[in-house]
């Protein structure tokens, strides 16, 4: 019984950020951004922290090296990130948000947050904080696991 209700709420996991995901694409579609949400995860997080390697960024946005590798080179071919040499390791290199790519996310967050908003639309604040909290739980279950 108890594997079956876990097999549940796996199910309903995966299904509502699969649900999250096909909402932001459509609105990114509908206002012509011309990104994927995996796109706009990275340019957000460059935002926040710019020039990290690719092993970093690979690990605050949760992506592969092989997936990461072909969204950075879609990023950079639209002027959005570039690759600069690090300046100490000539073998290695950053990922760097462009000003062009910088404007965007400008230009954007507030579309964001408002997808955001629609996902949170009838939930009270205790609501968000317990899901954040169990969210954050099975979190680091996992990730305890892997040590």
């Amino acid at each position: 019984m108890a594997t079956e209700k876990f097999s549940t709420y796996s199910y309903l996991l995966d299904r509502t950020a699969r649900k999250v995901k096909q909402y932001a694409q459509r609105r990114f579609n509908a206002e012509n951004y011309d990104i994927t949400v995996d796109q706009w995860l990275i340019l957000k997080n460059l935002n926040n922290e710019n020039d990290l390697n690719q092993s970093q960024l690979a690990e605050i946005t949760g992506k592969d090296h092989p997936t990461l590798t072909r969204i950075i080179d879609l990023l950079c071919r639209k002027g959005l990130t570039e690759r600069k040499i690090h300046p100490f390791d000539r073998r290695s290199f950053h990922i760097h948000l462009t000003n062009l790519g910088r404007n965007r996310v400008v230009e954007w967050s507030p579309k964001m947050s408002e997808i955001r908003m629609k996902a949170w639309e009838n939930l009270s604040e205790d609501d968000y904080l317990n899901l954040k909290r169990i969210l954050n739980t099975i979190y680091t279950n996992l990730d305890n696991e892997s040590e």
